[in-house]
């Protein structure tokens, strides 16, 4: 395999999704996208816990609906942000589990998930449930290459801010992942798509400008991107980090909840269960009604007992969500325009994410392109896993010669607040990365001794309306007139799109700086290591019940088999009396029952002693069966009727 010695190999590529995650890998001279352990090749972005134990995935999935309140969804919208922001607050209202402040006393911390686990109230960051969900992708490449594998490429929505991209590096140490780049979704969905059209091995002339329209479970992202031999260069970025297919769920809730109390005179809106499975009934609708002119809900038992029955046509839910749709093309109008690109002049228009499948989002985005097809040739589900795995494979040497180069941007203009409040930009969005870019500050007080830097992103002139990164304050300067005093400020930003920021006074060399690692949404050094212990306890735990489930079986299996092989011997040519007879029924049933109470699993240790407990009684019987010539028995007691 080629570049298979490489330092970084092996490399995996992982769209860490906010529904749906998907892993894949470079293997045998291409892309091969990774099952999980139920033959699927993406996994719900999920994470449940109950009494004894913690599910991911499609465990998490299938339990939800006795165990909402503890079945953790989403987490990728929490990421990066605060508690008293408006769209956590207003997805709260709609999660059946509970999100609260990391602070009492200051809700402008991070938001933290509240769960019972093992009779105990357990607080979890989004980082820590998204870290979980990055530990199944992990052991899904692992056990797939029959290696261990530390290092990863791993995606996230283009217009993710840098607090949010800090959270995802975060999620991914706490995982144990070495993070070799963080790309944007939209980017390695048109490296997929280069690799695809063949565009990068000199097949097709000339580049092309994609425009890729990504529409996830939770993200809207779109991007320019200009695709020629061996080169990606992204010109622009633009979207929506809380916009997807969850809040077309939303919507379908919201009207079934509506038409529930309208039939029955009962509001349902505050019972997780009720809700949760609604939910899921309603995504299932909306998945169908991409195929279908119209689809029935049915769910028995719903609330107090109450059926609920009903149906939803294609135009109802186009209606539903017609403002959500129109909200994707207003991205995709500033992405040309920050491109400066006419429609015309745009090659292919790529789609990418769950949410493209839905027909009137095709039609919308066609109508916009003057009736231009859309390019549906690649997986929507798995392409950014595609393109990830494509460039982790480049970056630890494993294409060998058919490395890319790959030119990303950031999202989002960056600068500093002045005296006056307003913004100045310094980094102007849509700047191709890494980069290196100053401006210059003065002061505007007389005989100023120190001067404030506070570092903003986001595209408003009032600074305190956009994004705070964090500051950090230059002191000593020299006496001087207000306005004297000249300070280089500089801001750098490196290929994974993380910020540092200087300033130098010209005069004294005085020069101090920050990585913008500070601010509130931000984890710090103390945290992570404590999450990074938990994740492995927790890994511990899990590793804990499988042993337990294994031992169980094999416990189960051993009674089995005894019964089995009692129910096909024929009685009458063993020589048995009474009491060995009545010792088999005694043992066996004695142990049925011991493991009906023993359901909910305890330590493998427990049934390991119960399983040699029950040879000690049995094997000296068998033995004596055997030495008296009798057929032999590992055993259906049921049939071994007693005289």
């Amino acid at each position: 395999m080629a570049g298979k010695s490489g330092k970084n190999w092996p490399a995996i590529g992982i769209d860490l999704g906010t529904t749906y995650s998907c892993v894949a890998v470079w293997q045998h001279e291409r892309v091969e996208i990774i099952t999980n352990d139920l033959g699927n090749r993406t996994t719900p972005s999920c994470v449940a816990f109950t009494q004894t134990h913690r599910l991911i995935g499609e465990g998490a999935i299938n339990q939800a609906s006795i165990n909402p309140t503890n079945t953790i969804f989403d987490a990728k919208r929490l990421m990066g942000r605060k508690f008293n922001d408006q769209v956590v607050q207003d997805d709260m209202k709609l999660w059946p589990f509970k999100v609260i402040a990391q602070s009492d006393k200051d809700y402008t911390k991070k938001p933290m998930i509240v769960v019972n686990h093992k009779d105990e109230e357990k607080h979890f960051s989004p980082e820590e449930i998204s870290s979980m969900v990055l530990v199944k992708m992990k052991d899904i490449a692992e056990a797939y290459l029959g290696t261990e594998v530390k290092n990863a490429v791993v995606t996230v929505p283009a217009y993710f801010n840098n607090a949010q991209r800090q959270a995802t590096k975060d999620a991914c140490t706490i995982a144990g992942l070495n993070v070799l780049h963080i790309i944007n979704e939209p980017t390695a969905a048109a490296i997929a798509y280069g690799l695809d059209k063949k565009i990068t091995t000199g097949d097709v002339g000339g580049t092309k400008n994609v425009l890729v329209f990504d529409l996830g479970g939770g993200t809207f992202d779109v991007s320019l991107v200009k695709i020629g031999r061996d080169a990606f260069e992204v010109k622009a970025v633009d979207g929506d980090t809380h916009l997807g297919g969850g809040d077309f769920d939303k919507r379908m809730v919201s009207h079934f909840i509506a038409e529930f109390e309208r039939k029955h005179g009962k509001d349902m809106s505050n019972n997780p269960r009720a809700v949760g499975r609604l939910r899921a009934a309603c995504e299932r609708a909306k998945r169908n009604l991409s195929s279908t002119p119209d689809t029935s809900i049915d769910i028995d038992c719903l609330f107090d007992g109450i059926d609920f029955s009903s149906t939803i046509t294609r135009p109802r839910f186009e209606k539903l969500n017609m403002d959500l749709f129109q909200n994707c093309l207003d991205p995709v109008d500033k992405c040309l325009k920050d491109a400066k690109i006419k429609k015309s002049k745009v090659d292919e228009i790529v789609l990418v994410g769950g949410s493209t499948r839905i027909p009137k989002v095709q039609e919308l985005l066609r109508g916009f392109f003057n009736g231009k097809e859309l390019c549906k040739g690649i997986n929507p589900d798995e392409a950014v896993a595609y393109g990830a795995a494509s460039h982790a494979a480049s970056l630890g040497g494993a294409m060998g010669n058919k490395d890319h180069v790959l030119v990303d941007v950031t999202p989002l203009s960056l600068g500093v607040r002045l005296h006056s409040g307003e913004m100045k930009f310094i980094v102007p969005r849509n700047t191709a990365i890494p980069t290196k870019m100053n401006g210059w500050i003065t002061t505007v007080f007389e005989n100023q001794r120190s001067v404030s830097f506070p570092v903003f992103e986001g595209e408003r002139s009032i600074a305190n309306e956009n994004h705070y990164l964090g500051k950090f304050v230059l002191k000593g300067i020299p006496p001087a007139p207000k306005g004297i005093p000249q300070f280089n400020t500089v801001f750098e930003i490196d290929a994974d799109g993380i910020l540092t920021v200087s300033a130098e006074d010209i005069d004294t060399k005085n020069k101090k700086q920050i990585t913008v690692t500070n601010h509130s949404a931000r984890l710090s050094k103390e945290e992570i290591d404590r999450m990074v212990k938990e994740a492995e306890m927790y890994m511990a735990e899990d590793e804990a019940f499988r042993e337990a489930v294994m031992a169980k079986i094999k416990l189960e299996n051993y009674v089995y088999e005894v019964k089995k092989k009692v129910y096909d011997l024929n009685i009458s040519q063993v020589k048995i009396d009474l009491k060995d007879k009545r010792t088999v029924v005694d043992a066996i049933e004695q142990t049925e029952a011991w493991l009906n109470w023993n359901y909910m699993f305890g330590e493998a240790r427990i049934f390991e002693e119960k399983l040699e407990e029950l040879k000690g009684i049995l094997e000296p019987l068998f033995k004596k069966l055997r030495n008296g010539g009798g057929a032999i028995i590992y055993p259906k007691i049921e049939k071994l009727e007693l005289d």
